[in-house]
């Protein structure tokens, strides 16, 4: 079973950097927080949920859309974010449409299909050079003062995008119930679960 430190472990080997907003682990939404408390817009919402369907597409299981991580992941970041951390998703979303139009000659929400994933593959490319370059690799998930005045180099915005993404979606009940196995109440320990190719991850 996939406890959050372990999803959160996952998202750090995926990304290749430590989850930013780590005390969002023990984070719980309430039903229907209104995105007027946030910075968001519902305009952001909309792009980033088009942003993460090419993360996490649907297949033959749902996608990131079909979860809505969008709205969530974006009530995570500006109640688990710092102010830094917050203005660098807010300018990297503003980016991407910037990139968007320079590569294209349109805004990500026009680009075909194609050309988003295209798009979206180059980012996690260079993302991954950026936070090289910045030396932000693996870091423990551990409780540490985190504050607006923190000058630690941060990721790439992309990471942000894709972290939020995933934590958003395996945490979702679509995610969790419908791409992982999730059992509500568990039994007893049982370390020789029969396991066979293909089968979904306990959650």
């Amino acid at each position: 079973m996939m406890d959050r430190r372990d999803l959160i472990k996952m998202i750090m080997a995926t990304t290749g950097a430590a989850m930013v907003g780590g005390n969002a682990i023990g984070y719980e939404m309430k039903s229907q927080v209104p995105l007027s408390k946030t910075i968001f817009k519902s305009d952001d919402v909309i792009l980033f949920n088009e942003v993460a369907e090419v993360i996490l597409p649907r297949t033959s299981t749902p996608g990131a859309k079909d979860a809505n991580v969008g709205l969530m992941a974006l009530i995570l970041a500006n109640d688990c974010y710092t102010l830094r951390e917050r203005d660098s998703l807010v300018q990297g979303l503003q980016s991407l449409n910037e990139q968007a139009n320079k590569v294209y000659g349109s805004p990500y929400l026009l680009l075909s299909s194609q050309q988003k994933t295209e798009f979206v593959s180059q980012l996690d490319v260079d993302a991954k050079a950026y936070n090289n370059k910045q030396k932000i690799y693996y870091l423990p998930v551990t409780p540490y003062n985190r504050n607006s005045s923190d000058d630690k180099p941060l990721p790439h915005y992309f990471t942000l995008i894709k972290q939020l993404t995933l934590f958003s979606f395996f945490t979702s009940k679509v995610g969790a119930t419908e791409v992982l196995r999730y059992e509500a109440v568990p039994g007893k320990y049982n370390g020789e679960l029969p396991y066979k190719k293909g089968d979904r991850a306990w959650f």
